[in-house]
Formats: C-alpha cells, sequence, structure tokens
C-alpha cells in the first residue's frame, strides 16, 4: 500500500479542534488527475457539506494542467467526495451539533487513487490557539533537555 503525499492543510489542526477523520475518494476529471500527480492543489480554503445524502467538497483549488484538450477543467470547481451511506450520515449528524463543520486535513494517492482526508472539526478560540502553542513549545523545550541529558 503506497501512499503519496499531494497536499496538506496545515492550519487545520491549528485552527481547528478534530474530533474524527474520514478517508474520502473524489470524482475527478482526467486533467485534473494529471495536476494532482505534479502536487497542484490547494486545501487552505476548502471544506466539505453533505447536501442531498452526497459529500461536496467546495473550495478546492486543482492547477488547471497545461496539456490538457479543450481548455482542462475548472480549477475551483465542487467535487463530489465519495463515502458510504453510513459514513455520511454519521458525519451529517455530527455537523448538526452547534459549531462543527467538515474539514479536509490532507489529499494524498493511495494506491494509484486519490484521496482526502475529512476530520469533524470545531473551530478554535484565540486563547485555545495560544494554549496550543504554549503546550507545543514546553513539549519542545522538554524534548531539547532530555536529549542533552542523555548525552552526559
Amino acid at each position: 500500500m503506497s501512499i503519496k503525499k499531494i497536499a496538506t492543510n496545515r492550519r487545520a489542526r491549528f485552527d481547528y479542534e478534530v474530533f474524527d477523520t474520514y478517508e474520502a475518494g473524489l470524482v475527478l476529471m482526467g486533467s485534473e488527475v494529471k495536476s494532482l500527480r505534479e502536487g497542484r492543489a490547494n486545501l487552505s480554503d476548502a471544506y466539505a457539506i453533505v447536501k442531498d445524502e452526497e459529500m461536496w467538497l467546495i473550495g478546492c483549488h486543482i492547477s488547471p494542467y497545461p496539456f490538457a484538450r479543450g481548455g482542462g477543467h475548472e480549477p475551483d470547481r465542487t467535487r463530489k467526495l465519495l463515502l458510504h451511506r453510513h459514513e455520511i450520515e454519521r458525519i451529517r449528524i455530527q455537523i448538526a451539533e452547534r459549531g462543527r463543520t467538515v474539514v479536509p486535513m490532507r489529499m494524498y494517492f493511495k494506491d494509484g487513487k486519490a484521496k482526502l482526508e475529512v476530520g469533524i472539526a470545531k473551530g478554535k478560540d484565540r486563547y485555545d490557539k495560544r494554549e496550543t502553542l504554549k503546550r507545543k513549545q514546553a513539549d519542545r523545550e522538554m524534548e531539547r533537555a532530555m536529549r542533552y541529558r542523555s548525552l552526559d
């Protein structure tokens, strides 16, 4: 099982508290797959919604493939996500809770197929973000101290 990373949403874990993650397939055009193989995708402004018992990815930018016939694809089009019906229902129930949303975490190729990892998340407040940064810094300092102590 080979996994090739395409794009990650680095701010997702900083801006949101992620509760649950799901792996979804993507319905793509040929020129989109070619662009993804070159790693030309951006997840920073993307989000997902449940509409008519289907899951849709909105705001994901996949750059046009320069050698595509007929102009290729529209870079910011809405794309369908492929999940099992019971997974979509579980996500819909979790989104119904106040303040929860579906955030794309990372996009990758798994066994030649494009996949998207989405997380059920709740936005963090400013003080939560500061707390996360303090915790990371403290962990880093502790790791550094342990490393130097083992050298003695």
